[in-house]
């Protein structure tokens, strides 16, 4: 059967799917997703992939997505970050018996993007996106997918949601910010953009993402943009049940979510940034128990610390008065589900503009605008500074760059200098290896046993036989 393409995946194998749940790295796992669709998601993607990682590493693989099979987590669109064409169609291949769509990350901003030369980073570089995607679109038995973040200007994200479909793209995501507004930098998402894509731009199912925080958003932005379906990441991790159109109490999901985990075990650390995000109203209010909740090692533990909290709001509840508002200008009350909105550069920053983190930390001797991790460091240590200026200075290997062992006879950090002198069968006392050293013990112990045959006619591998000897001494 010829795969579907278009308008026919999206109606036949997704279903019209019109709520989606977003990839997000280490939050849409198993159990979230099956938490999610119990609330209303008709589709959702696996967390953010690394195509190269899931091609070489088994247990990736068994980690993210060959887990024990799963019905209820269909339809489902595995999402892969990727740079190189090959690299990207050997993980798809990996992948396209466990999903129903291939999905290529052109969005995430983040600075691990930049580094690793992907997501939002790749979007100047059309040629290689065709590149990828038509190569995808040819091998693979499921469809190929994008979800990009816009440019400034309008025109151009057309021109780019044109090229993507062209080469073989059949359903496309855009989030309405472009790569630059992220963290408190944010602003809105414009859906505008969102709209001239599908407008004017492509024949194939649009999603949209961005602001989206409750079920009335979901059909405003249906309405005016006029896509198929809209996605949310923030706004489900506050509530899963969004799509829905509920707000619940907190301890609802929460309770709802840790049964599902009992059943379909993940990293700790994901289960506490769950909780974290829907208990964020409430730890505001009971801030000892947010620092409970850091600290729990297991899930017995985080299970624990959100018992206590729901205790807590139902004793906050017991004494709320009549016609009493919620505090903080919440829509509700903190141990409701609700949007997070985050804080502006304005809002975020004493002064009142937009500093970077890096520009506050290097400011000497203000120990207030240190991060929240370098402040407890220096608390466990009052001596400690975090000035770049008296950090110890390391000499350099004079291959690689990393720093030098100070007593190593070559002048390399101890990996170069292993393979040097392995290589040249030398010492490097600094380093500890004796190479040298123990090859001549062992042909002084050789020469001092003449009950054994003549090295020259031993075999390779027979008791006796040089070579044997020579790398025991080198291994």
């Amino acid at each position: 059967m010829p795969k579907l393409e278009g308008f026919e995946f999206w109606s036949r194998t997704l279903g019209g799917a019109r709520h989606v749940v977003a990839p997000m790295v280490d939050q849409s796992e198993l159990a979230w997703r099956l938490l999610s669709r119990r609330h209303g998601a008709q589709l959702c993607y696996t967390p953010m992939l690394h195509a190269q990682v899931f091609v070489r590493d088994a247990n990736y693989r068994k980690e993210n997505l060959y887990c024990e099979v799963c019905p209820e987590d269909r339809p489902l669109i595995v999402q892969f970050c990727a740079n190189d064409p090959e690299v990207f169609v050997q993980a798809a291949l990996l992948a396209q018996g466990y999903c129903d769509g291939i999905d290529l990350n052109l969005g995430c901003p983040q600075m691990i993007a930049k580094r690793g030369h992907y997501g939002a980073f790749l979007q100047d570089e059309w040629d290689l996106l065709q590149s990828m995607i038509l190569l995808a679109h040819e091998k693979l038995s499921v469809p190929v997918t994008c979800k990009i973040r816009v440019f400034p200007e309008i025109d151009k994200t057309v021109r780019y949601a044109q090229m993507l479909e062209k080469a073989g793209c059949q359903l496309l995501t855009v989030h309405g910010r472009t790569k630059e507004q992220k963290g408190p930098l944010s602003g809105s998402a414009s859906w505008e953009h969102i709209k001239a894509v599908r407008s004017k731009a492509v024949a194939i199912p649009v999603f949209a993402n961005g602001n989206i925080q409750c079920l009335r958003d979901v059909e405003r932005c249906i309405q005016i943009t006029g896509v198929q379906g809209v996605m949310s990441a923030e706004g489900n991790l506050h509530n899963p049940a969004l799509f829905e159109g509920r707000s619940p109490a907190v301890w609802e999901l929460a309770e709802e979510y840790l049964d599902i985990v009992r059943q379909h075990p993940c990293p700790l650390s994901y289960v506490r940034a769950h909780l974290f995000k829907l208990w964020h109203h409430t730890l505001q209010v009971h801030q000892l128990l947010r620092e409970e909740l850091a600290k729990a090692k297991t899930l017995e533990g985080v299970t624990a610390v959100s018992r206590e909290l729901k205790l807590r709001c139902q004793e906050d509840m017991s004494r709320q008065k009549e016609g009493e508002k919620p505090a903080g200008g919440l829509p509700f009350f903190h141990w409701i589900c609700q949007p997070y909105f985050r804080p502006g550069p304005k809002e975020g920053s004493k002064n009142g503009g937009a500093c970077s983190k890096r520009a506050l930390e290097e400011e000497e001797g203000n120990t207030d605008v240190l991060s929240k991790n370098k402040q407890k460091k220096q608390l466990r240590n009052p001596h400690k500074t975090f000035d770049p200026s008296l950090k110890p200075k390391y000499a350099r290997c004079d291959q690689c760059g990393n720093p030098k062992g100070n007593r190593c006879v070559f002048n390399l950090c101890r990996g170069c200098c292993k393979k040097r002198a392995f290589k040249e069968t030398a010492d490097c006392p600094g380093h500890g290896l004796l190479f040298k050293t123990k090859l001549e013990k062992s042909l002084a112990w050789k020469e001092a046993q003449p009950h054994l045959q003549d090295p020259q006619q031993a075999g390779p591998g027979e008791p006796g036989g040089l070579p044997e000897v020579v790398g025991g001494a080198l291994a």
